[in-house]
């Protein structure tokens, strides 16, 4: 099993736009027969968030997530195709996955509690693979999770772009959190008040700045939709085997 990261960009991502990918698409692709479909749209919901950084022109207003169990076959080139159809902008990744924090469980298709950022790492040209991903992954991630009010974390590192002149990116990174962090940074961060917000970001920056994850970066605030999942859970495996 693969995972392709589909990035779209060049469209104004209104309200008719989003409800498109959300129904026709969605069903478009699922009709491809992926074991995996999610979509995140940067919609009305999460347009103004606070926690919002730019690299990229035209920047990103909505990734495809795809699992196939050849990342190279016709399911991804079809799935391809088809979102050139809505975004003039469309570049895919293959990653490997990590979750740290698995994220809630969903209903297909329904949108999931508060909002997904997106963020999109580049590794520093003097830092080699092996230290940047020890620095991101081993000393970082509990530093993310603490600091942060997330209750979802799904790091992606790329392997390699799918899609010619794809932007160059070194990893994907999807947080969830409450819709209130959109607009709060004490919300964003967890914080109890003033002191313990200075100190959690204070820690965040120092532990971002180690790999590179403090400049060169985008984050993307969206709305997530879970439409098929390649994972059984234990609840599921269970209830099957009885």
């Amino acid at each position: 099993m693969e995972k392709v990261i589909i990035t779209l960009r060049g469209v104004d991502a209104d309200d008719k736009w989003c409800a498109r990918m959300r129904a026709a698409v969605a069903a478009d692709l699922l009709d491809l027969d992926l074991p995996g479909l999610a979509v995140n749209l940067r919609d009305d919901v999460v347009r103004e968030s606070l926690m919002t950084l730019t690299t990229l022109d035209p920047p990103i207003i909505g990734f495809v997530t795809l699992w196939t169990q050849q990342s190279y076959g016709d399911q991804v080139h079809a799935a391809i195709a088809r979102l050139s159809d809505e975004a003039p902008d469309v570049a895919a990744y293959l990653v490997t996955e990590s979750v740290p924090l698995p994220p809630p469980e969903t209903v297909p298709g329904q949108r999931t509690a508060g909002f997904a950022n997106v963020a999109l790492l580049r590794r520093p040209a003097d830092l080699d693979e092996a230290t940047w991903l020890r620095r991101w992954h081993i000393d970082h991630t509990p530093v993310a999770i603490e600091t942060q009010s997330t209750f979802g974390y799904t790091q992606n590192a790329v392997v390699r772009a799918l899609t010619p002149q794809a932007p160059p990116i070194s990893a994907i990174v999807e947080e969830l959190f409450p819709e209130a962090a959109t607009k709060d940074l004490h919300a964003f961060f967890g914080a109890a008040d003033d002191d313990d917000l200075r100190d959690r970001m204070e820690r965040m920056v120092a532990s971002t700045a180690a790999f590179g994850a403090n400049r060169d970066i985008d984050t993307v605030p969206t709305s997530r939709y879970v439409f098929r999942t390649p994972f059984v859970t234990n609840d599921i495996r269970r209830r099957a085997a009885t």
